[in-house]
């Protein structure tokens, strides 16, 4: 028996699992749904099937590209990514974690390939941009979650000035602003599509808000209205 070659085979398997353990650690730091398990199963299985592909191309005298396995790999694992995404309100969360996910199936790829230098310098980069881009990002743009910002006043005579500095100075971001009025109650209700900051000073906010003449009532979800 060949001992040499599941020596091998093992230090593939065992990088990807280091690949993909790496990976489910920055996800579930960031208490994410997709986490180490999940990324250790596909950058191993993955590493498997690239080791497989490889090992039909040398041992068998097959018509067929062997490679298609790897192709296989990485369309199918566009279904468990899509499963990572899902939308909560005005809000889609799970992007980087999809592309996370599809990284790991690569990464395992490259390893059940022998790719070892590939594999790492993708670990680099997704280092990079999970740890250095990420925080760039959040200091180029502040305001990241779409929100909802209704608030109703009696009367018509709305501070929409004060208002509208109010919301810039804490960060928001406004889109799109409608209006509606209800006669029988005698109230003006403006809806603000906006986008907030995720270090948000709510109790701040608040305390600003509730100064304003003729305040009825307010709210900040990120739901859609029924």
């Amino acid at each position: 028996m060949n001992f040499e070659i599941y020596i091998d085979y093992a230090i593939r398997i065992g990088v990807s699992f280091i690949c993909g353990f790496c990976l489910g650690i920055e996800r579930k730091s960031r208490q994410h749904s997709v986490g180490i398990r999940t990324l250790v199963l596909i950058s191993i299985s993955s590493c498997l099937l690239s080791i497989l592909s490889v090992y039909m191309a040398e041992a068998f005298n097959v018509d067929g590209d062997p490679t298609r396995i790897a192709a296989g790999v990485a369309s199918g694992i566009g279904f468990i990514g899509g499963g990572a995404i899902m939308r909560y309100g005005l809000n889609i969360r799970g992007l980087t974690t999809a592309a996370i996910i599809f990284t790991a199936s690569a990464v395992g790829l490259a390893c059940g390939a022998a790719l070892y230098v590939p594999a790492l310098l993708t670990m680099l980069a997704l280092a990079v941009v999970l740890f250095i881009m990420n925080r760039l990002e959040k200091k180029i743009f502040p305001a990241a979650k779409s929100k909802l910002f209704t608030i109703s006043f009696a009367g018509t005579a709305i501070p929409k000035e004060i208002l509208s500095k109010i919301m810039l100075s804490y960060g928001f971001i406004i889109h799109d602003m409608n209006i509606e009025y209800n006669k029988d109650k005698n109230q003006t209700t403006l809806v603000f599509t906006t986008k907030t900051p995720d270090r948000l000073n709510l109790v701040d906010f608040i305390n600003e808000i509730e100064k304003l003449d003729k305040l009825v009532n307010f709210k900040l979800d990120d739901k859609v209205a029924d």
